[in-house]
């Protein structure tokens, strides 16, 4: 377990390091914008928030298949803490920051662009606050699977897998068709 180099100190240092880094890149993005045109600025706004969105979708799409096969490798074995190894990472190096990203740069764009205003933009916020309710659920789940504490059959998982799905769905219509 200790010589496994996906699992040890120094990879999860290395995992550690590619996402400072990547929030880093991230970060001097979005402060660079301060030196486009406002126009522009909307356009890169809403690119990095597609781009934060999609790696959130990336991540909730992803965890309950991790949570799947998590469920059937044995309590304690190497397998088990592989998969609890990548739940982590996953959890941490690129849901958490994708999340935080995308409601950052959502709130902003629909503060800016929208006021706030729109019955199809309460409805996305809400929409949005259920993903994040999704993600808190698998958060949690991640910890449980850690303590050993299996949750959830494959069943449940698979049906848990098109939750974040439908939400997806309902999100994409409400920004693109604004039906109300």
């Amino acid at each position: 377990m200790a010589d496994d180099p996906q699992i040890g100190a120094p990879a999860g240092r290395r995992a550690r390091l590619r996402a400072t880094a990547a929030l880093v890149v991230f970060a001097v993005a979005i402060v660079s914008l301060a030196l486009v045109s406002p126009d522009q600025r909307y356009l890169w706004l809403k690119a990095l928030h597609v781009i934060a969105v999609i790696s959130w979708m990336a991540g909730l799409l992803y965890m309950p298949r991790l949570f799947i096969y998590h469920g059937d490798a044995p309590k304690g074995s190497v397998q088990a803490k592989t998969f609890s190894v990548m739940e982590q990472r996953l959890l941490k190096v690129i849901m958490n920051p994708a999340m935080m990203l995308s409601w950052m740069l959502g709130l902003y764009l629909a503060y800016s662009v929208y006021g706030f205003s729109g019955g199809w933009l309460h409805l996305k916020i809400v929409a949005v606050m259920a993903l994040t309710a999704v993600h808190v659920f698998f958060s949690r789940t991640v910890d449980a699977f850690a303590r050993e504490e299996y949750r959830g059959t494959a069943r449940f998982w698979r049906l848990m897998n098109e939750v974040p799905t439908l939400l997806m769905i309902v999100i994409v219509i409400l920004v693109v068709v604004k039906p109300f």
